[in-house]
């Protein structure tokens, strides 16, 4: 019998469009011979969509592709009533009668950073990914930072305050960043990924106008010092036992780009290329993933993420700068192809995934629930 999939996209985030493609790709690359999809839509503005909804917000490529590997949708997947509230969606979507694992393809806010994982515990579901815990210091840039510098990992220079300090007192909130940081510095909402909200400043007007941008997208904003570095990027997956894949590089071509943005990330403009294994020696490669390793149980990591590194010019260091623990999935995106270069296809990535979830919920129901 095949074990059901609810795959979970979409969601309230910056990062929903890049959810939708995420998803895209878990779909069309999932072993359709051992498991079946249950697509599970969330919109922007919070509404869960019913399998049939969900599925019309893919390209009707992918539509085709669903039908064509797990025929028509069951009768059963829909949903009638008031679509925002939990507590009636819960017993329909979120129960092991309705699926077995739930992957949920969610990226930033209301995804990645243990909101939606405390459902599925409450919901008592196995789910792909790290836990509520993990995601959500995984998710706020400034307590990441805090437990990898207790894990004895070598960070940047960063400093962050709240929108509200930013908005009543604008000057000594400048003024902080010079003295502590100076210029150039990246400014970025600290419970967001994909390069959304990101900008970097060169001096005190353009540090105003990137932390006014960061600030529309999170109440907490993090400035980092900016370094002449090359960023590498390591994969981790596991659950008790993470290993890491080989490291992958961004190659820019043009040189003038301030930083790897969402236009470039995502845009196929083919100004950039991910080579795998990112041109770095083996001493560096082997050390880069053990550190990938250290950050992922840093945060008591489980399922996957991938660990993000600056490797300075002035003086080779290596440093850790983020952990994402719902990397993207698309087809522009590191996390597959790290994996793929370390001889991993993206079905069996997403069988083991599967495994993880699997294994680390039968870990978890041995503990006691009762004392006496």
């Amino acid at each position: 019998m095949k074990t059901r999939v609810g795959v979970i996209f979409g969601g309230r985030s910056g990062e929903h469009e890049i959810s939708i493609r995420s998803a895209t790709t878990v779909i069309e690359q999932i072993d359709h011979e051992k498991y079946d999809v249950v697509p599970i839509g969330i919109t922007n503005e919070g509404v869960w969509l019913d399998a049939a909804e969900s599925l019309g917000l893919f390209t009707e490529r992918t539509q085709e592709v669903f039908r064509e590997r797990f025929g028509p949708l069951s009768d059963e997947l829909h949903v009638t009533g008031d679509k925002t509230n939990l507590l009636e969606l819960v017993p329909r979507y979120l129960s092991p009668v309705t699926v077995d694992v739930v992957f949920p393809v969610l990226h930033g806010t209301f995804g990645e950073d243990g909101t939606i994982q405390g459902l599925f515990e409450m919901a008592d579901l196995p789910y792909v990914g790290c836990g509520m815990l993990a995601s959500s210091t995984g998710m706020d840039k400034a307590f990441m930072k805090t437990l990898f510098r207790d894990a004895g990992l070598p960070i940047c220079d960063y400093v962050w305050f709240l929108r509200d300090e930013w908005q009543e007192h604008r000057e000594a909130t400048l003024g902080l960043v010079e003295d502590k940081l100076g210029f150039p510095c990246f400014v970025k909402p600290a419970n967001l990924g994909s390069s959304v909200g990101v900008s970097k400043a060169v001096d005190r007007e353009s540090l105003a106008d990137a932390i006014a941008l960061a600030a529309e997208y999170d109440r907490k904003i993090m400035v980092e010092e900016g370094l002449e570095m090359r960023e590498i990027e390591c994969a981790v997956m596991g659950n008790d036992q993470p290993a890491a894949s080989l490291p992958g590089e961004y190659i820019i071509r043009d040189s003038s780009k301030a930083f790897l943005d969402y236009s470039e990330k995502y845009s196929g403009t083919g100004n950039n290329e991910f080579v795998v294994p990112a041109p770095v020696s083996d001493e560096l490669s082997a050390k880069i993933r053990q550190m990938a390793v250290t950050a992922f149980k840093a945060i008591d990591g489980s399922g996957l993420a991938r660990v993000d590194f600056f490797l300075r010019n002035d003086n080779g260091a290596l440093l850790v700068n983020e952990i994402n623990t719902m990397p993207g999935l698309t087809d522009a995106s590191g996390f597959p192809k790290m994996w793929a270069g370390t001889g991993k296809a993206f079905s069996q990535v997403i069988d083991e995934l599967i495994e993880f979830a699997i294994e680390r919920h039968t870990d978890k129901k041995k503990n006691k629930t009762s004392f006496g």
